[in-house]
């Protein structure tokens, strides 16, 4: 049958714009599938980057955000249609006097009332689907969670004790007097206040002690779904991780470690749970390690903003190293990478 134009309409829009329920024509300029559900992958700054399309009936395309793409409207009697994995069509009856499945044939079937020559049969275009969801990520159990230690005091006390340990210390200090007003675990501020703490005991400081013990006022705080509240927990895990395999601890370091991936377990929508898993492992693999700030602070002989990205760095390599490591930068590697680092800032 021989598509009329009045057979469906079309219009071109943006791959950005699409949305649940749009049937689009694929790549091959002939099939049409209808959209499932649509994802957006952003870039490393934050902006819409990529479509991910998943189609009715399985797989998945994707199509960057600025793509035009053909929207088909109207009737779709005549449009061929994508077969997919579970959405195949039925096999057609056998005609009387066709050969049945798996009867030798002497030549190319020719349709009733056409020509002699043999009918053309365009080979099926089928998306493959993704791959399963990942295994969600086990939390630590109870027996576990007790190899991290309870305060010693009020969490007040225990910056109060940080700070008298080093009353020369203006950075300790500093922080200390923002805290000393009433530690509140609700407030993002408090939390990066505390984690800020912890990390200038251990990097500026070199009191692995004093840090872990600020760092546990927040390690054990479960994860909430606030982005901007999570982020100062996370990297006192990381951190506290650190501190623990470096003093032999391994149990304790796998503790911090399980609580640091327990938003990979949260999502309970397969197709997002492999999106996330595929955007979590492809930040793994390019973290952001301030390079070229690194290298414009060192030209312009800037010390202390050279040191605040170095800072930064470190953040992200201890993340790195609390994870396991990345399928580009081994633990090894980043054995070495934290060590400089620390030395770098620490000079």
């Amino acid at each position: 049958m021989t598509e009329t134009p009045a057979a469906r309409h079309h219009r071109e829009q943006q791959a950005g714009s699409l949305t649940t329920g749009s049937r689009i024509l694929l790549p091959d300029g002939q099939r049409t599938a209808e959209i499932h559900q649509v994802e957006l992958e952003r870039d490393d700054f934050g902006s819409p980057a990529l479509v991910l399309a998943s189609l009715s009936g399985g797989g998945t395309l994707r199509v960057a955000v600025g793509t035009t793409v053909t929207v088909v409207e109207g009737t779709h009697d005549a449009v061929t249609q994508l077969p997919l994995p579970g959405n195949l069509p039925e096999a057609p009856a056998v005609e009387a006097g066709a050969p049945e499945a798996g009867a030798p044939t002497t030549g190319p079937r020719e349709q009733p009332g056409a020509g002699t020559g043999p009918v053309s049969v365009a080979p099926a275009v089928v998306v493959p689907p993704l791959p399963p969801a990942p295994p969600a990520v086990n939390g630590p159990t109870e027996e576990e969670l007790a190899l991290i230690p309870a305060p010693d005091g009020t969490p007040e006390s225990v910056v109060e004790a940080a700070a008298e340990t080093h009353p020369d210390a203006m950075g300790v200090l500093l922080l200390a007097d923002r805290l000393a007003k009433g530690v509140n675990f609700k407030s993002g501020s408090c939390l990066k206040d505390l984690s800020d703490l912890a990390h200038e005991l251990f990097i500026t400081l070199k009191d692995a002690e004093g840090a872990l013990a600020v760092a546990d006022l927040i390690t054990v705080l479960p994860y909430d779904g606030n982005p901007g509240r999570w982020s100062s927990v996370e990297a006192s895990l990381a951190l506290a991780s650190y501190i623990c395999r470096q003093d032999g601890q391994d149990g304790r370091a796998e503790v911090y470690e399980k609580l640091l991936r327990t938003p990979e377990n949260q999502e309970t929508d397969p197709f997002k749970a492999r999106m996330a898993a595929k955007v979590r492992q492809r930040s793994l693999n390019e973290p952001n390690l301030y390079d070229k700030e690194i290298f414009r602070s060192i030209d312009n002989s800037n010390h202390d903003a050279e040191r605040e990205w170095r800072l930064l760095r470190l953040e992200s390599l201890l993340f790195l190293r609390a994870h396991g490591g990345s399928e580009t930068i081994g633990m090894s590697e980043l054995e070495r990478r934290i060590s400089n680092e620390l030395e770098a800032v620490r000079s």
